[in-house]
């Protein structure tokens, strides 16, 4: 356990610190998708620190100190988590989730995050999304990546992704978010739609807004219209 806390990893100090052998979060037991969440919303940012010290209406305060004390600050002091330290969460997931699997089958990540966000933790949504011209908002902590195979994009950047995503189901952010967890799209071991996707440093939303004011791509004036 570190009980100290540590500030995420940046530029060189996080290549130091977590490249090369005996690195990162240790696997066992089907821990995969949470240990990438984990790594992902942890390793190099501070968004969601949140997590690790606020006391929320519905807060866990044993996850919450696991989370911190043998996961994230480890992570970042060192660039290593034991795969003991993901058990001992996984098995507080299933006593508190009223599911027994957490701690040998694999899982999708949003119900991971699901679980330690709103049911543990007792975090607001982070995304609020709205289909098409319908008023009913929907709200969740991140977004999966789901679309049909496009033979122009062989190996995609995030952005693309997303942007491709939302238009195929009609969706728009309601305002931004605080924080965008995005899913990449996944299909086993026996199928991937893409072998590789490059990561964006930067994400731009602004066509993904609802009523965002837009350029007109003819004129420049303010646009009136949109076409897909």
């Amino acid at each position: 356990q570190v009980p100290d806390s540590f500030p995420p990893l940046r530029n060189e100090t996080a290549v130091h610190v977590l490249r090369g052998r005996m690195k990162g979060i240790q696997g066992h037991c089907n821990s995969c998708y949470m240990d990438a969440a984990l790594f992902s919303l942890f390793s190099c940012t501070s968004v969601l620190d949140s997590m690790l010290f606020k006391p929320f209406p519905l807060c866990d305060r044993n996850v919450q100190s696991i989370l911190r004390d043998e996961i994230v600050n480890p992570l970042r002091k060192t660039g290593f988590v034991r795969a003991r330290s993901v058990m001992h969460l996984r098995e507080q997931l299933t006593e508190k989730g009223q599911c027994s699997s957490f701690t040998n089958a694999e899982k999708d990540p949003e119900e991971f995050l699901n679980l330690i966000m709103h049911q543990i933790l007792g975090i607001e949504p982070l995304l609020k999304l709205q289909s098409g011209s319908q008023e009913e908002q929907q709200d969740c902590y991140c977004y999966q990546i789901f679309m049909d195979k496009q033979e122009d994009l062989v190996v995609p950047d995030v952005q693309q992704l997303v942007e491709h995503s939302f238009l195929t189901y009609d969706l728009k952010l309601v305002e931004i978010p605080s924080c965008f967890i995005i899913q990449m799209p996944r299909f086993g071991k026996e199928y991937k739609m893409f072998s590789k996707i490059i990561p964006s440093l930067e994400l731009d939303i602004t066509d993904l807004l609802l009523d965002s004011p837009r350029e007109c791509c003819v004129c420049g004036d303010v646009a009136t219209l949109e076409c897909s």
